[in-house]
């Protein structure tokens, strides 16, 4: 375990106090190798590209945002993913490449095609991402003329440098592992991801690379992916503003110890890997909402009892993206009328003497009034620690989600105001 440190990426940003005490430090995995070089696209001393350099045979699936404003490079991934087979990753910060044109997509070519020269593989199988500045040409050329150079220095362990290499506001690297057990053989999941304001998910979030060494077909590995988004990275918001360039690729590498063949994410032997797949996912994203920009608290939002499940969803999303109930948890204060609103305005169905409202397990309004044990004090304390829980239940149906989310705090502003993104 590496204790947390202060990276360039974050130097002008506190690292959040949400942070881990200690990292995880990643295991190699099987065929995967990774680099990182500084090349100067935006940030000047200090890694902005990384290349992962994959196997010959390495299946690929991936989900990408919604945005209708979308990024060349996940235009690019889009088409290539057909494919289903990967053999490198190249991803940059400082620069999103995105709404820019002709340009932008001639650049992604050719970042590709300097990749697969460097690799020996065809610029089809190379997938990349971009982060950063929205609107401003990509130096490709910048990238290009390192990538020879940076492959020479690719390694097994390079995890914690691949995290740090594609950050932008991120005040710490996000890095998850685990392990699970494929008909009995172990096997591997590595993933890092960044990510810090512009977090409103509608498919993943910023940027998210997992890759393991099980071997498992595209359309197996895209099945287990677009699942497991739902309750992770899609559960969770900071700001309410969905990326141009939200990406999550899965690669499977197929080089770890052979284990039984799988055709089909329905198999009963691969129920451990995908509960493992999820919750390294779900770890990646409550990373990515602790470091939400300026953020100082972990919000959890439950609704249950609503219309139906979607329902639900819409009502914790219409909570957790409010800047009232938002900054009224960053100010320590149990405005629960601001929990009521925010139910009210989500346009599902409520019947306000059905509804009931909980701080960390403290009933502060039902029946539609304040509750009748409600205390003040008590209702303080549950919303004055780093982490707070915001429970609603509707009392009309069955469906439930989870959601969460940061406090809104005067560092957002901060960051934002000086920061152009």
């Amino acid at each position: 375990m590496a204790k947390v440190k202060n990276t360039a990426a974050s130097a002008a940003h506190k690292v959040s106090p949400l942070a881990p005490s200690r990292f995880a430090t990643l295991p190699p995995l099987a065929g995967v190798r990774l680099a990182t070089g500084e090349a100067g696209v935006k940030y000047k001393g200090r890694t902005d590209v990384l290349l992962a350099i994959l196997a010959p045979g390495t299946q690929a699936a991936g989900v990408f945002t919604k945005s209708k404003t979308a990024s060349a490079p996940v235009d690019w991934c889009r088409s290539q993913l057909k494919h289903g087979s990967a053999r490198a990753v190249v991803v940059n910060s400082g620069n999103a490449n995105a709404f820019t044109g002709q340009a932008g997509m001639a650049g992604v070519r050719a970042v590709a095609e300097a990749a697969a020269a460097t690799v020996g593989c065809k610029a089809s199988e190379v997938f990349m991402a971009s982060t950063g500045v929205i609107g401003e040409p990509l130096p490709a050329e910048k990238i290009t003329r390192i990538l020879g150079r940076v492959a020479e220095d690719a390694s097994a362990s390079g995890w914690r440098a691949a995290a740090e290499a594609i950050m932008t506001t991120d005040t710490y690297p996000k890095l998850a592992s685990a392990s699970a057990m494929i008909d009995g053989t172990k096997v591997t999941i590595n993933g890092i991801a960044k990510g810090s304001g512009m977090i409103a998910p509608d498919m993943a979030t910023m940027l998210a690379f997992v890759f393991t060494d099980a071997a498992l077909p595209a359309s197996v590995l895209q099945e287990c992916l677009s699942a497991g988004v739902g309750p992770s990275f899609n559960a969770i918001t900071v700001d309410s503003d969905t990326s141009t360039s939200d990406t999550l690729l899965l690669f499977a590498t197929g080089k770890g110890a052979r284990h039984a063949v799988i055709t089909k994410a329905s198999d009963k032997k691969l129920t451990e890997f995908r509960r493992k797949l999820d919750g390294l996912l779900l770890d990646l994203a409550l990373a990515v909402v602790k470091d939400g920009e300026g953020a100082e608290k972990l919000i959890r939002i439950d609704v249950s009892g609503a219309e139906s499940d979607a329902a639900a969803k819409r009502i914790a999303l219409s909570i957790a993206n409010s800047p009232l109930v938002k900054t009224a948890i960053a100010g320590n204060d149990a405005n629960w009328g601001r929990v009521v609103m925010a139910v009210g305005k989500a346009g599902e169905a409520a019947d306000r003497d059905k509804l009931k409202i909980s701080f960390g397990g403290h009933v502060v309004a039902e029946k539609g009034l304040r509750a009748a044990k409600y205390d003040e004090k008590t209702a303080t304390k549950a919303v004055s620690g780093r982490e707070v829980e915001i429970a609603v239940e509707m009392g009309i149906g069955k469906g439930a989600a989870r959601v969460w989310t940061c406090d809104l705090t005067h560092g957002y502003i901060d960051i934002n105001g000086s920061y152009r993104s």
